[in-house]
């Protein structure tokens, strides 16, 4: 790790610990008697509840001021439930929801993530007040509504309701999640027009949104003209260099903050642990060190420490942190889940992932948006598309990201006309869908074989919702022609395309050529990506693949010893399997399993079954010039027969097996397979780079088409 990084990360920790030990703590006295208020205040929601029952009975009047108390308790405490029975008694009391009570019933809905219930109160109030507006755009960007709460703001303005200072950071904060530097812009200008540039809040917004946006001049120039800042604000500009990969600018800024005497809080960690890991002399370990000395981990700390593993990639580690966590009693929050459920979905740990959608049920995390989103996510690349579906069908509302992830995750199963047909349920419904809910329902079709519907899908797109293609969308319409075979059609729209193909573009057309031994065109392919990407080593590997097909062990010394002058390694490939909560891992040939003995004795005795059931190797899939026999030996231990055996040994006959592969899996695994299903009578799952495959009594769900 760089100096520069260890000192940052030694004085932030020494800060924090002075901090925690100079600062006072609040003392919980429990008054022998409490007003009803006192109990609303103190979110003692069952015994305010019970006091409301008792005066209703009692025959005293209530009035709006009570229910708004308690309305404010049940939305602090996410309590749904109390508060829609609340909403209830107040309208069969016959007590008028004047616009004071309105915003209160908002406000509760969307802080209990019932944005369409709060719209509803919103939508039936005939004079609103700028607090109403306030409390509808805030529910939309809390609950990551972005393009709705831009709307409720242009509704107000036309409305000729003034915007206020509460409004502003909302509304700037829908910008930012949409990344529209544009309307960003605009609502500057008006927060000038206003007089509303100096104000803290607004200005930490400013600087916030800015710095999302990518703009981190103009992010800068707002924070160093700041009359005054908070920590909210150093926070904001820091996050926003280190997420802008500008590293040392955010280190940097950091360092400032002891000169200025501003002392730093939980979330600064966030944006310091990920400077100091991806800046100069990175090193994720000491990152750990310093959060171990963290005397006093609030629940901020720990999800700094979770993002930071994810963003390195090791989930395994970050799913270790979150148990950790939840044994020292720190109660994970919606950002540790958000963080969780993607290393969930990365390992495929299915088990894992539906404890903690357990976890979410139990806390009332279940019904927020984007945490819903991610579930189906976590769920359809862990192998369970019906819970995927489960979660998406018992949504109470839905935005593009929830149907552009449920439709993917039909997509990546192979079930191309389910995605269709779900696409076709969004545009019925009005949903409109955006340029990635296109990149999924393309892929979908490419997946499934669907050239004709995918093509469709592409036009539609440009003619009917005047989405300009980006180079996602050509990667799919070139992986859609090339998969069906049709590689020229593939190379004359590449060749057609408005700008420069990138690396996808090529690789996509490259798998294709190595499918269909086309070797011509396949060279002419290579070209041009070794050029666009000369560090990537998979495509030297499937050019190498291309011509040891076609017998050319020539061509192939020459693409080995080209890797080898460039300092390139092809990616081992390795399968991973979850059992009792621990994922294990295998190589090709890997010995290191305490089970090794009993794995390989398993798939000894599965071959030799296999070939009286008529199976024979495919030593194609063996890329070395050498003897049948050496080839077959050889492909008898690769990684996912390795995890099959692994799973076969550990797991209930009555449950499906579900491994994992980095890499695309094998023609030879891929027919090994099926006969293992067959022999075994398994259900077995893998899920390779590129989709699911779902072998069962010998066949596979992608119709041996992937």
């Amino acid at each position: 790790m760089g100096f520069h990084c260890k000192k940052t990360l030694f004085v932030l920790f020494g800060r924090l610990i002075h901090s925690s030990a100079t600062t006072p703590r609040n003392s919980n006295s429990n008054s022998p008697s409490v007003d009803f208020k006192t109990l609303c205040r103190e979110c003692r929601l069952k015994e305010a509840m019970n006091a409301l029952q008792t005066m209703s009975l009692d025959g005293i009047p209530i009035e709006s001021d009570t229910f708004a108390c308690i309305l404010q308790a049940c939305a602090t405490m996410k309590a749904h439930s109390e508060g829609k029975q609340l909403h209830a008694h107040i309208l069969i009391t016959g007590l008028k929801v004047n616009v004071y009570l309105a915003t209160k019933l908002v406000s509760m809905y969307s802080k209990c993530w019932h944005v369409v219930d709060a719209r509803l109160v919103f939508d039936n109030v005939k004079k609103r007040t700028v607090f109403l507006w306030n409390a509808m755009i805030r529910g939309y960007a809390t609950n990551g509504f972005y393009k709705e709460a831009l709307a409720i703001y242009s509704q107000m303005k036309d409305s000729g309701t003034r915007p206020d200072n509460y409004t502003f950071p909302c509304v700037l904060k829908a910008c930012a999640g949409l990344e529209s530097l544009c309307d960003g812009m605009k609502v500057h200008y008006c927060i000038i027009r206003r007089g509303y540039e100096s104000d803290l809040f607004v200005g930490n917004a400013l600087v916030a949104m800015y710095a999302k946006c990518g703009n981190l001049e103009n992010a800068r120039q707002l924070f160093d003209k700041m009359p005054q800042r908070d920590i909210v604000s150093w926070n904001g500009m820091i996050a926003g260099y280190a997420q802008n990969g500008q590293f040392d600018e955010a280190i940097e800024l950091f360092q400032r903050t002891e000169l200025e005497d501003v002392e730093p809080d939980s979330a600064t960690i966030a944006s310091v642990f990920l400077a100091c890991v991806h800046g100069k002399g990175r090193s994720i370990e000491n990152a750990r060190q310093m959060f171990d000395k963290i005397p006093e981990r609030d629940v901020v700390s720990w999800n700094a420490m979770i993002g930071v593993y994810m963003q390195v990639g090791q989930c395994e580690e970050a799913l270790k942190l979150f148990h950790q966590m939840k044994a020292e009693g720190v109660k994970p929050d919606s950002i540790t889940i958000t963080s969780v459920l993607p290393a969930c979905a990365r390992l495929a740990a299915l088990q894992q992932g539906k404890d903690v959608h357990e976890y979410m049920i139990r806390n009332k995390l279940d019904s927020h948006l984007f945490l819903c989103n991610a579930l189906i996510d976590m769920y359809a690349k862990c192998g369970s598309i019906s819970d995927a579906r489960r979660v998406f069908d018992s949504m109470p509302q839905r935005d593009v990201v929830s149907w552009t992830a449920m439709i993917a995750g039909y997509g990546m199963h192979g079930h191309g006309k389910d995605a269709a047909a779900l696409f076709l349920e969004m545009q019925k419904g009005g949903t409109m869908p955006d340029h990635i809910a296109f990149v999924s329902v393309l892929s979908a079709c490419s997946h499934a074989g669907l050239v004709a519907e995918g093509l469709r899908y592409f036009d539609v797109m440009i003619r009917d919702y005047h989405i300009v293609p980006r180079m996602e969308h050509y990667a799919c319409v070139v992986d859609l022609l090339g998969r069906a075979g049709r590689l020229h059609e593939a190379h004359e729209l590449i060749q057609n395309m408005p700008f420069e193909p990138n690396d996808s573009v090529w690789g996509a057309l490259l798998s294709a050529c190595r499918v269909y031994h086309n070797t011509e065109l396949g060279e002419h392919v290579a070209d041009h990506l070794l050029k666009l990407a000369p560090e990537n080593s998979g495509y030297y590997v499937l050019l190498s693949n291309i011509y040891a097909t076609a017998n050319r062990w020539e061509d192939v010394e020459i693409v080995r010893k080209m890797m080898n002058e460039r300092g390139l390694k092809k990616i081992p490939g390795r399968s991973d399997i979850e059992f009792k909560n621990t994922v294990h891992s295998f190589l090709v040939g890997d010995r290191s399993h305490p089970q090794s003995e009993e794995i390989y004795a398993m798939l000894e005795s599965l071959e030799s079954q296999m070939k009286a059931a008529g199976y024979v190797p495919d030593t194609d899939f063996v890329l070395h010039d050498v003897e049948n026999e050496d080839k077959e030996h050889f492909l008898s231990y690769h990684s996912e027969k390795l995890a099959i055996a692994f799973g076969l040994i550990n797991t209930n006959p009555d449950t499906p097996i579900q491994i994992t592969k980095n890499l695309r899996v094998c023609g030879d695994c891929h027919r090994a397979t099926k006969f293992i299903s067959k022999i075994v009578d398994r259900e077995i799952i893998v899920r390779d780079a590129n989709r699911f495959h779902n072998f069962k009594n010998g066949l596979c769900s992608c119709g041996d088409y992937w």
